[in-house]
């Protein structure tokens, strides 16, 4: 069985309304049921926005901390999904069904090394 890391992508910006939020935050906690149903499931989370973020960077004997995201953009990582499954078959099945709970926001599906 191979691990796959389902990345959902979001835009800058603020959280959604709470009439929109919750229909699609059943609609995951449903996706997750299935996922463990089907042993597939291994860890899954949402993410602080990136202004939270603190960046660790070495540069000969000092490590420089720096607030906020690692890069600037439009969008950024808002949660992920690690996935155990038999092949990419069945992880795009499972991002194929991500992707249309969190319409229109993207998902992208990479296997662990």
């Amino acid at each position: 069985m191979k691990q796959y890391l389902l990345s959902v992508y979001q835009p800058d910006g603020p959280t959604p309304e709470p009439s929109v939020l919750e229909p699609i935050m059943k609609n995951l906690a449903t996706w997750n049921d299935e996922l463990r149903a089907a042993g597939s499931w291994v860890f899954s989370a949402g993410l602080h926005p990136p202004e939270s973020a603190t960046v660790l960077r070495a540069s000969s004997d000092e490590v420089l901390i720096t607030d906020g995201p690692f890069t600037e953009g439009k969008e950024h990582l808002g949660g992920f999904t690690i996935i155990q499954v038999e092949d990419l078959d069945e992880a795009l099945r499972w991002g194929r069904e991500l992707a249309r709970i969190v319409a229109p926001l993207p998902i992208e599906v990479r296997p662990f090394a």
